[in-house]
């Protein structure tokens, strides 16, 4: 490896978070960026080197990334300053390295997209899951009345800890007539949608009139192209892809969300919960357990 470029430092890793867009990346349902592939989204680690034009990190400091080109399943790397996050001491690299991306994203989507006001249904998918378990008890923590889906009990138990008021085993249940009777036929006002095809006309089906659906994965597949009158003929709805790169569009907005997000679990209002670790050499198991859905809750790497 050569020394660091201009604006980039050199990042051992300690810690490699493992996400479900590590999965499209592998499989082709994104196109890499180039080829041979090194996936990987986000990392925990300790800078060694500057490229002398930086100044926003120093040897010794240790950082997290969520953002830029992937390529984290590596010991180190060189990586543009822009995306690292400083770490404060009292997060340690391994909850960093499981919390950051999946906490960014539920960080925008639950105060960057719409305002949830206390009281109000809203459903997460896959609500054992990372990014889930914070969504729920970032959402809770907001006064909603939180609906999580979930594959079993065992699952389901893990949401409701989380703060879900009720849970939908989804293998044996009915989703939609599920939510239709906890709203008492209302609907929801908002749903959060990661798993894509096998859930995506059923959520418009949980939404009230005018609710918002906001799609931020597609584990089950991608969405096959729908006519548009799909939404009109559920009275209005919204509709939306959630892309955190859009909302993290800058150095200091990243910094912003990301003390929000260590914020939240300093106070104990989000709680991570890393329940699988692998090492890094052992990361096809990874991507079975997580594309098999073994996994509850944050997995990491260990570098």
């Amino acid at each position: 490896m050569g020394p660091p470029g201009m604006g980039e430092a050199r990042v051992r890793h300690t810690a490699v978070g493992l996400n479900f867009l590590d999965c499209y990346f592998r499989s082709g349902i994104y196109a890499p960026p180039r080829l041979p592939l090194i996936v990987g989204k986000e990392a925990a680690g300790i800078v060694e080197a500057v490229a002398d034009d930086v100044i926003d990190v120093s040897v010794g400091d240790r950082v997290v990334y969520a953002t830029g080109d992937i390529g984290a399943y590596v010991e180190e790397r060189n990586h543009p300053v822009e995306h690292l996050i400083p770490l404060p001491d009292d997060i340690d690299d391994l909850t960093a390295a499981a919390a950051t991306l999946k906490g960014l994203t539920a960080e925008f989507m639950v105060f960057r997209s719409r305002d949830i006001s206390p009281g109000e249904f809203v459903l997460v998918h896959a609500a054992a899951g990372g990014v889930g378990l914070i969504l729920c008890q970032w959402l809770k923590n907001l006064g909603a009345t939180v609906i999580g889906t979930a594959g079993t009990e065992e699952k389901a138990d893990l949401a409701r800890a989380a703060g879900c008021d009720h849970t939908v085993v989804y293998k044996r249940e009915n989703v939609v007539e599920r939510v239709r009777k906890i709203t008492e036929s209302e609907g929801v006002s908002v749903v959060f949608d990661s798993v894509g095809k096998d859930t995506f006309f059923s959520s418009l089906d949980c939404l009230r009139p005018l609710g918002l659906m906001l799609c931020y994965g597609q584990s089950s597949g991608p969405v096959p192209p729908f006519d548009m009158r799909e939404l009109l003929t559920r009275q209005g709805l919204f509709l939306t892809r959630a892309s955190m790169d859009v909302h993290a569009n800058s150095r200091a907005r990243r910094v912003e969300m990301a003390e929000h997000l260590f914020d939240a679990i300093r106070s104990g209002a989000v709680k991570i919960e890393i329940n699988q670790t692998y090492a890094l050499a052992d990361a096809v198991q990874a991507h079975r357990d997580l594309e098999g859905r073994k996994t509850t809750g944050s997995s990491v790497l260990l570098v």
